[in-house]
């Protein structure tokens, strides 16, 4: 029977488990279930409610007692107003596995695979996954690489940038190689691929994505590469082979190729060296991959089904010429037009699902960038700007994102809006998301509410470029992480985090977000341990959510948004 026919598979991994594969690499998710130690040796079990699971579904926490061989209902009765539960009955210090089982009509279905902890009586609010040596990682890509259901990890190592700019003190030479390395969802080393000579060590030398794309239930790596070494005397690449390469995602190893958009038309080293990978849903039912190369001038954009066939190619030149130097640092896969159908926001412009360019707000480069359901009261999806080039008036805006008409806009002049800024419900005293962005030498900052009200100039202490707003708590706002702490906006600390944040997705537990950090010879995936009564789908069963946590592994990293369409 063929993989792109709906079957269930039972893992042989994990007996007693379904797992369960869909047509074009639709993601099958286990429970993901995770369990951290609190305080006085208590427990928080946490797992995912799937969009498959029956509305009236509940849950039942088992607790099994590893050296005294005893297995244990942990909850009275099952758990129905959320997915997580606080376990008071952990004995401080004994080891367990839990797991949980679903439960319809009075009847338990399959249990989830097993979570070991020890019970500390203390804090240990992370999953950690030590790497196969001692130094950091710069990205993390996050996708189930062997099917089982469960979310694992492709970091590039070690965390050196070098930026092409142009001007002094931006590019330096590379002293050593990328890699890539796999690490499963338990923290098994699985592979290395070393990216060479040909890519140096910046961000936009080296994208990466991983994705099932070709819909045999395992995810593939997508990267781009070169052949051999060829380094001029400074060590600057600009010559020799280029390609986009295809690798398995078990084994590491490369399995397909095709060439990489040409640096022919390009005007400088620094303008040709802004490479992107993505995937969306041009069809709304299979994902096709997207490369691009260029942003501050000519932009070679390109899409590609599972078999890397090109389906259709755009470039910022001739009628399109208006297009050029509108690019972002990033890719956003949304269904902009409400069709059922990915576009392509390619940051102060759109491209459709065929490939055509459909509006251009005109402002130029942006570094700030999101697409959300910023305001609840307009219909659809909303683009929050922060212009790098300089304006007298507009750098920072909303726009509609399916035509890209401004809405409001910061009527003062503008310098170098710069980094990601952020968006996110923070605040409940005013309807829809706010936005937040600010200038490059820190000279200005502003908070808006989804109305276009301006909320404040310094809302975050230190007024930090790039605070990131995400769910932790139990309430409906999002919740602020920066400068090692994650709270509420004009609120408290909630808890403290080490490392440099690298990936913020719902990859363990209920809807509630992870923080990845990234240290010396390891990563941590935070997880929040704070009981809550709502309970949501997962939100990578979000299509934008999903694309946009596949898109952060390249570019600067822009956390996701949700875009209110279910994955296929």
């Amino acid at each position: 029977m063929s993989m792109r026919t709906l079957i269930v598979v039972l893992c042989c991994l994990c007996p007693g488990v379904s797992v369960l594969f869909a047509q074009d690499g639709a993601e099958q998710l286990d429970r993901g279930l995770v369990a951290l130690a609190k305080d006085r040796g208590e427990v928080f079990v946490s797992w995912r409610l799937l969009k498959s699971d029956p509305a009236d579904v509940g849950f039942n926490v088992y607790r099994y007692d590893i050296f005294n061989d005893t297995l244990e209902q942990a909850n009275d009765k099952p758990v129905t107003s959320s997915t997580n539960y606080l376990d008071s009955g952990a004995a401080p210090g004994t080891s367990y596995y839990y797991h949980v089982r679903p439960v319809t009509g009075g009847r338990e279905g399959e249990q989830s695979k097993k979570f070991f902890v020890r019970a500390f009586p203390f804090n240990i609010p992370y999953v950690q996954i030590l790497l196969d040596g001692d130094y950091t990682a710069r990205n993390v890509a996050i996708a189930d690489l062997d099917s089982d259901g469960a979310y694992d990890y492709v970091i590039k190592q070690p965390d050196f940038n070098t930026d092409p700019w142009r001007e002094p003190g931006y590019w330096k030479r590379s002293r050593d190689t990328f890699k890539l390395e796999a690490y499963s969802s338990g923290g098994k080393f699985l592979w290395r691929y070393d990216m060479g000579w040909s890519i140096e060590m910046g961000t936009w030398y080296s994208p990466y994505i991983v994705y099932d794309l070709d819909g045999d239930g395992r995810a593939e790596l997508y990267a781009k590469a070169g052949e051999g070494d060829p380094r001029e005397i400074d060590g600057h690449v600009v010559s020799g082979p280029e390609y986009l390469v295809k690798i398995d995602g078990l084994s590491g190893e490369p399995v397909a190729r095709i060439p990489w958009f040409s640096r022919k038309g390009f005007d400088t080293m620094s303008h040709v060296t802004r490479n992107f990978l993505t995937i969306a849903y041009l069809d709304g039912k299979r994902p096709s991959l997207i490369m691009q190369r260029g942003t501050y001038g000519i932009i070679k954009t390109g899409a590609f089904d599972s078999d890397l066939r090109k389906i259709w190619y755009w470039e910022a030149s001739g009628k399109d010429e208006k297009y050029q130097g509108q690019g972002q640092h990033g890719l956003i896969s949304a269904d902009i037009d409400r069709d059922g159908r990915d576009e392509l926001v390619i940051g102060s412009a759109a491209l459709d699902d065929d490939g055509r360019a459909i509006w251009t707000t005109g402002l130029g480069h942006n570094d700030v960038g999101y697409v959300a359901d910023i305001d609840p009261t307009r219909p659809g999806l909303e683009v929050f700007y922060g212009l790098e080039t300089h304006h007298e008036k507009g750098g920072v805006c909303l726009a509609e994102a399916e035509s890209g008409k401004i809405i409001w806009s910061y009527q003062g002049k503008t310098t170098h809006v710069h980094s990601q800024g952020m968006v996110g419900d923070i605040d409940a005293a005013h309807p829809g998301v706010e936005c937040y962005a600010g200038e490059s030498d820190r000279s200005q900052f502003w908070l808006y509410s989804a109305a276009g009200e301006r909320l404040s100039d310094k809302p975050f202490g230190n007024n930090v470029l790039a605070p990131r707003a995400i769910w932790w708590d139990g309430d409906a706002q999002k919740e602020i992480n920066c400068e090692g702490r994650i709270f509420d906006y004009n609120g408290e600390t909630i808890t403290e985090i080490e490392g440099r944040v690298i990936g913020i997705a719902d990859c363990l537990g209920d809807w509630r977000e992870e923080i990845i950090t990234s240290l010396p010879g390891e990563i941590r995936i935070y997880s929040t341990t704070i009981p809550t009564d709502t309970r949501r789908i997962c939100l990578m069963q979000d299509r934008q959510y999903r694309l946009g946590v596949t898109a952060a592994s390249m570019g600067y990293f822009y956390p996701p948004q949700i875009g209110g369409v279910s994955m296929p």
